[in-house]
């Protein structure tokens, strides 16, 4: 789990969001830069994108980049031409946002910024076009457990994790009385538990790892409750929205095991999930196949006429 420059959970080919296929979107209005926080900080600022075929409301994917949580501005890199083009075509708006990095604050500020993203496209929702009956998180890597954080944490606003509290929900952005919750999740090899990131193949991290950097310098060993609190895995409960999980088996960034432990534990509360455990697949390459992406369509689409 080495951060490499401009990689981490998220780099290892092609920089962020592992290898990106380069392709110009097809859409029928996009907005650039819009500030979700209502503030003047650039990390506090999301791409919006509307499908080709226009209609007067599209219900609405986020879909967070990966950087081992080391970007606040890898917005442009979030998968453009895999996962948010597969989204698009099959209909979805999607919004791509920056969210602060270790380096401007501790966690939970990441998970606070995503909440107020998806208060913002209900706020928002008349000016975007967004159809707030649905609303999905999507991520790859670092993004893909900022996804999977905020899927099992719908009503969650201070979670209490052994001594620890950790404030969920935050209080980011002018849209506050707005609902934070969303409808399904998917995630794409996040390090969904950070209480096991020594499990199977691993890449070895020295003296400090992302998490250990994301929560201000501490250990695992020392400070367990933490990990817990910033782990997917620790949410999970029959309440949780459907997720859908694809991890790689030859992931040497985030090991496999984190993605079977949390399709494990949603199987066994009973929640609606599926998983695919690429054989071949690393981190980011060899996942982003037309079957993978066809799934994740699938399975957004199930879950919005499951809840009509």
């Amino acid at each position: 789990m080495m951060a490499q420059p401009g990689g981490g959970f998220g780099g290892g080919f092609g920089g962020f969001g592992g290898f990106q296929q380069q392709t110009k979107l097809e859409t029928s209005q996009e907005w650039k830069d819009v500030n979700y926080a209502g503030d003047d900080k650039a990390y506090h600022t999301c791409d919006i994108y509307l499908p080709k075929q226009e209609k007067a409301s599209y219900p609405v994917v986020v879909h967070v980049y990966g950087s081992a949580w080391f970007s606040n501005s890898s917005k442009g890199a979030a998968d453009l031409g895999t996962i948010v083009k597969a989204l698009l075509d099959a209909g979805y708006a999607v919004v791509c946002p920056n969210h602060r990095a270790i380096s401007d604050a501790q966690w939970p500020a990441q998970i606070n910024d995503i909440k107020a993203v998806v208060r913002f496209i209900r706020g928002e929702a008349k000016k975007y076009k967004f159809d707030t009956s649905f609303i999905a998180t999507s991520g790859f890597s670092s993004g893909g457990h900022l996804a999977s954080v905020c899927a099992t944490t719908n009503g969650i606003k201070v979670a209490k994790v052994g001594k620890e509290s950790v404030d969920i929900e935050g209080a980011v952005g002018p849209y506050t009385k707005e609902s934070s919750l969303v409808n399904a999740g998917c995630d794409w090899s996040g390090p969904v538990d950070l209480t096991s990131m020594d499990c199977g193949e691993h890449m070895s991290m020295g003296n400090s790892s992302p998490e250990d950097q994301l929560l201000g310098g501490t250990k695992l060993s020392e400070e367990p409750d933490k990990y817990l609190g910033l782990s997917a895995t620790n949410y999970v409960d029959k309440n949780d929205v459907p997720i859908i999980i694809f991890h790689g088996e030859k992931d040497n960034v985030v090991p496999c095991c984190v993605g079977k432990k949390f399709y494990e534990l949603l199987k066994a509360a009973g929640v609606k999930t599926e998983a695919t455990f690429e054989p071949e697949g690393g981190h980011g390459m060899g996942m982003y196949s037309e079957a993978n992406l066809q799934k994740m369509v699938n399975f957004l689409n199930e879950a919005r006429a499951a809840k009509k």
